[in-house]
């Protein structure tokens, strides 16, 4: 259950608190006719309250069939209702807190339509709008204010969206504030980000973290200004008990260390180019990663297995997860920044492996990358072998490559298993029209990298037969001695999972950790800021909104 502080108005207009405050005292009060007592009336004849409503809900099948099974009764503007529309402008007022928009709903012009409202179309249209507010409130806290591919062809996740009928049903069946309460995602990284974003609104009303560091690269034992510019940064983001060393000493070099690891750093206690860049990041810039982590939770509202694999690209990291804890945890590379090498995010579910696996090479690969290279060198890329449309193993010395284009080169390629095979001596499939899988690589050098963007776009694993192991130990008794007698054989072998496993590819450049810290990581792929940009084209408005 959340706290009630996520959903106080405390971060909206002035005035609109007052307002929110005043309707909920009672201050303000819709006038109560002869007219709507008798159209509250069940049985009542079709009037002027009913046809308002009628007309104004006539554009949204949802809403219209919900007021025509209900005979068209308030479910606002009642004389007893005070508590549903408070509950509701109330949450309207506080969207803000979650990185909402607020003015899509905008409580304000609902608030004013209480008070002008005189006759019984204006109420009418009031509880439309009322009901209007509380279906796009529920969308976007549930399960997102905008639609991930909108943003980001690489955004290719499924949002598992509410029935809005369905929703506006369990309300009118709820106590409006339990009912509310319940809609946003019900996970502790969802509260912890929540929590993260109070704190850097408050920062930057206030000094931040302090003087950036002026300096490139600082070691152990360096002294200076920007020594005690990054001991003062350090402390001020709780790296570093607070400290009047001038000198790079033990204690900052642990503080740089810990630093590291929380932002995906080379951790080696010096603070160099790319870590300076880091530490250096202003808390504006950290709310904003936060802010779309929070969007990104609200995509992803829904069981994600109590076993599950979570691939977080920024991190370059592939994980097993098992009741919420990690099980298993090895580095990744991921694909290339570039338009058709970018990995996509999405979940699926993993079925099998395959042991001493063939590549077949994509299109788009032999295409765009082999063709060329055999049109100037027939013998090019010879660990590859072309395939005829029968499937049959064809002499390049019988083909005139440059006779051929991208387009009608009638031949696809391969890679029989080996060790130099591109996808190693293991894959992970979770058939997907996207072609993305986690897999093994000969290119073992790359895991060293920091940042680690390289393949076409599956996911390239450093301990792939460790992570084998790890999915068949609840299927086998000895998951290493039955993985090594299938590669013996150098034989290609799928092997099935008996149960299942979600698999999650995400990219969160802010995410908790078990410890309560947020993590921090580069957008790799510039998707955040994108997202960040349809948000505040959305509406959205970090910190206090103020008049």
């Amino acid at each position: 259950m959340f706290s009630k502080r996520f959903f106080r108005p405390v971060r909206a207009h002035g005035a609109l608190v007052l307002a929110v405050s005043a309707l909920m005292s009672g201050g303000i009060a819709l006038p109560v006719t002869a007219q709507t007592q008798v159209s509250m009336r069940a049985g009542a004849q079709f009037g002027a309250f009913e046809q308002s409503v009628a007309e104004a809900a006539s554009s949204d099948p949802a809403i219209a069939g919900f007021y025509r099974d209900s005979g068209y009764a308030p479910l606002w503007t009642g004389a007893d209702q005070a508590d549903r529309r408070s509950a509701l402008l109330s949450a309207l007022a506080g969207a803000g807190a979650h990185g909402l928009p607020v003015s899509r709903y905008d409580p304000a012009t609902l608030i004013a339509a209480f008070k002008a409202a005189r006759t019984e179309g204006d109420r009418g249209r009031l509880d439309v709008m009322m009901t209007t507010a509380l279906l796009d409130y529920a969308r976007d806290v549930q399960t997102g204010a905008l639609v991930p591919s909108d943003v980001s062809s690489g955004i290719v996740r499924e949002v598992p969206v509410h029935d809005r009928r369905a929703n506006l049903n369990a309300f009118a069946a709820s106590e409006p504030r339990t009912f509310l309460n319940s809609l946003p995602p019900r996970t502790q990284a969802y509260v912890q980000l929540m929590k993260a974003k109070f704190e850097l609104e408050a920062l930057t009303q206030s000094q931040g973290w302090g003087p950036k560091v002026a300096s490139k690269s600082l070691k152990p034992g360096d002294r200076g200004a920007a020594v005690m510019q990054l001991r003062d940064r350090l402390v001020a983001m709780g790296y570093l008990a607070r400290s009047t060393a001038a000198t790079f000493d033990a204690s900052i070099q642990r503080a740089v260390l810990a630093f590291q690891v929380d932002h995906g750093l080379e951790a080696d206690g010096v603070a160099g180019a790319s870590t300076i860049e880091q530490v250096n990041i202003e808390p504006a810039e950290r709310l904003e990663s936060v802010v779309v982590a929070l969007e990104r939770e609200r995509w992803m509202n829904f069981d994600r297995g109590e076993r599950h694999i979570w691939v977080n690209m920024t991190d370059f990291t592939a994980k097993i997860m098992d009741h919420g804890k990690i099980t298993f945890a090895t580095r990744s590379v991921i694909g290339k920044n570039a338009s058709d090498t970018q990995s996509p995010e999405f979940s699926d579910v993993m079925e099998h492996m395959v042991i001493n696996p063939t590549w077949n090479v994509p299109r788009s690969i032999t295409t765009k990358e082999y063709l060329p290279m055999m049109q100037n060198n027939p013998n090019a890329a010879g660990h590859l072998q072309l395939i005829d449309s029968r499937g049959r193993v064809v002499s390049r010395e019988s083909v005139d490559f440059a006779a051929y284009t991208a387009r009608n080169f009638p031949y696809a390629m391969k890679q029989p298993p080996s060790n130099s095979n591109a996808l190693g001596l293991v894959k992970f499939m979770f058939p997907n029209k996207y072609n993305i899988y986690l897999h093994d690589t000969p290119s073992k050098s790359l895991f060293a990298r920091e940042v680690r963007a390289f393949s076409h776009g599956c996911i390239r694993l450093a301990d792939p037969f460790d992570f084998a192991y790890a999915l068949l130990a609840p299927q086998s008794d000895d998951p290493v001695a039955e993985f090594q007698a299938v590669l013996a054989t150098n034989r290609e072998t799928t092997v099935p999972l008996k149960k299942t496993v979600p698999v999650h590819l995400v990219y969160f450049t802010a995410y908790p950790t078990g410890k309560g810290r947020i993590d921090y990581r580069r957008d790799v792929y510039g998707r955040d800021a994108a997202i960040f940009r349809a948000l505040t084209q959305a509406g959205v408005v970090l910190g206090p909104v103020r008049g």
